[in-house]
């Protein structure tokens, strides 16, 4: 094979070629390497290449797998993560100059689980400031690779760019109201934002606590799959990780959904934020999935509509983290969060109260839908990725509207897995993306649909015109 050619494959077609000895770990990392190497200046993906780490890495794993000591399908095969989750030794930003010169001295468990996994990290991925604003970078934004005059989404800004320009075999994302899910729509990626609890954040720098997650990107829902085995289950750092072992993600996708129940959630579907050609990429993947023998209805959660405000009544959490700085160094900042955390730190004890009432009712109102259906399905984002425009005033450099990616923050709220899946392209050729989410530890099951839907729809086998 070509080495130039490597980079185009799935982290399951790499991992099998690699476990044969027809493509040595050393060889996949230079293809990578020299694709970033190639893109980057343009896409702006990565904040830090660590590619002496990662030779080093690729040589080691060649020489276990030489030995017989093989690992699993990510033994050999370059990732890279978001520059959130701590990474010994090499510097870990958070997406913002204040912390340019901080380099931990250990990894995030998400971080040390890859690596024992055998996968060999390439570097560390741009992201929004503090990763607690979908849209406001303080480095320079990644450009979209679809079109480089477009927004990959965010926080995981990073994340989405590099999977979707193939400059990674997969990524690390970490999801709050949607910061994994709404670059992968954009970029026309997987990505899952597993249930709250299944995957360890000890060493991921914090967003809102009660909602971050770490979760993976790909350009398929089986190598979702594969990176979710390898980063969930306890960890005793966490002591909110669940105790019991997580089934076996890959051995789900049996492309078998006939008898699952489909509900579609209407106040999503019908958001004023949703254009047309979203609208009916859903309903058109609804078709599909009936034709594969799943059941569709139409499903109704109210208070869903509601779920932008009761996000924001909840992000106090997050100037809550950073209150010295925003007391000892409000300038350093960018304008964005600055003004949010400002406004924030102000609401009253009596609005924070009331958001936490409003979410536990609508996690409620979304498990009762649950027990009627198996799986809801909604857009992932209104729009296909918006114009990188400058607007000073508002977000420092660039500015895209917040509304469309709301839609996300519906699971989120509700604390229970959700999938991101490319369902379409816009008229101008962008990506549209299909939201299935699941009960609360149900990601074997949102798998299977998504894989299902996936290799019957085949919208994944596009690339981006670089």
């Amino acid at each position: 094979m070509d080495r130039a050619d490597i980079p185009f494959l799935t982290v399951a077609a790499l991992s099998e070629l690699i476990r044969n000895g027809e493509v040595s770990p050393v060889e996949a990392t230079e293809a990578y390497l020299d694709r970033i190497a190639a893109l980057n200046s343009d896409i702006r993906a990565y904040l830090t290449v660590t590619g002496d780490q990662a030779r080093q890495a690729a040589h080691d794993a060649a020489a276990e797998i030489a030995r017989g000591q093989y690992r699993g399908p990510l033994h050999g095969v370059p990732v890279a993560v978001k520059d959130q989750m701590y990474t010994e030794g090499v510097r870990t930003t958070g997406g913002s100059p204040v912390f340019n010169d901080f380099v931990p001295d250990y990894d995030a468990t998400v971080v040390a689980r890859l690596k024992q996994a055998g996968a060999v990290l390439l570097g560390k991925l741009n992201m929004t400031e503090f990763a607690t604003t979908g849209l406001s970078h303080q480095f320079d934004p990644p450009r979209n690779p679809w079109r480089r005059d477009r927004s990959s989404g965010g926080s995981s800004s990073g994340s989405g760019a590099a999977t979707a320009a193939f400059m990674c075999a997969a990524s690390l994302g970490e999801d709050t109201g949607g910061s994994v899910r709404f670059p992968a729509a954009w970029c026309g990626l997987a990505g899952l934002r597993p249930t709250w609890g299944l995957v360890s954040r000890y060493g991921v720098m914090p967003g809102v606590r009660s909602m971050d997650t770490v979760g993976p990107l790909s350009r398929t829902v089986e190598d979702c799959a594969i990176v979710l085995q390898a980063i969930a289950g306890h960890d005793p750092q966490d002591r909110l990780t669940r105790q019991e072992p997580p089934p076996d993600y890959r051995a789900a996708l049996t492309g078998d959904i006939r008898g699952l129940r489909f509900g579609i959630l209407r106040e999503v579907l019908d958001a004023p934020s949703v254009d047309s050609a979203t609208r009916q990429s859903v309903l058109d993947a609804a078709n599909t999935l009936a034709g594969l023998g799943a059941e569709v209805e139409e499903v109704s959660v109210p208070l869903a509509a509601h779920a932008g405000p009761i996000n924001g009544g909840i992000r106090i959490e997050a100037p809550t983290t950073y209150r010295n700085l925003l007391r000892d160094r409000p300038q350093d900042i960018a304008h964005d969060n600055r003004i949010g955390y400002l406004v924030n730190s102000i609401m009253p004890a009596a609005y924070y109260y009331k958001a936490i009432q409003l979410r536990t009712l609508l996690r409620a109102r979304m498990l009762q839908a649950l027990e009627s259906v198996d799986l809801l399905l909604s857009p992932t984002a209104g729009v296909p990725a918006q114009p990188l425009s400058p607007d000073p005033v508002i977000t420092g450099p660039h500015n895209t509207n917040r509304t469309p990616w709301l839609l996300t923050t519906v699971p989120s709220l509700a604390n229970i897995p959700a999938l991101a899946v490319p369902c379409g392209f816009s008229p101008e050729g962008l990506p549209l993306s299909l939201q299935i989410a699941g009960r609360p530890f149900a990601e074997a099951t949102v798998l299977r649909a998504g894989h299902a839907y996936q290799q019957a729809a085949n919208w994944h086998t596009r690339r981006p015109p670089l």
